[in-house]
């Protein structure tokens, strides 16, 4: 028997990243969003304006992290933050919130990563984006 396989596509990934857009604008908040596939290669990638150029491999990084393990990145900040620091080797994470990975039907169909702010303010605007895609 064969399932149905729920994809991320290009209009999902410009739902997404509208949704966040939203939120980083509303907050004056100057951030990279990036939405990758299932796979975790990069569909999608907005820089707003005047964000500095570093945010742009940390918000595909953050991506790729939450889709690869299938969790949100703060997992691992939480855990290095509380010392268990053999997290810092895990090959694919990257420990700083603002990766969330993205699930539609119980399926794990990609991932969407944000840099520019504090950490917890990427996480929120990742979010608005997710939420943008399920509303």
């Amino acid at each position: 028997m064969t399932a149905d396989k729920v994809i991320l596509t290009l209009d999902d990934a410009k739902k997404i990243a509208i949704g966040a857009e939203l939120e980083a604008i509303r907050n004056e908040w100057p951030v990279v969003i990036a939405i990758v596939d299932d796979g975790g290669h990069l569909l999608y990638l907005q820089r707003l304006d005047h964000v500095q150029y570093g945010s742009i491999d940390v918000a595909i990084e953050k991506a790729r992290a939450a889709i690869a393990f299938r969790r949100p990145t703060k997992i691992w900040e939480e855990n290095i933050s509380e010392g268990q620091l053999r997290y810092l080797n895990l090959p694919g994470t990257l420990p700083i919130e603002g990766g969330l990975p993205i699930v539609v039907n119980d399926q794990f169909v990609g991932a969407i990563g944000v840099s520019g702010v504090r950490s917890f303010q990427d996480a929120r605007i990742a979010q608005a984006g997710i939420d943008a895609l399920l509303s």
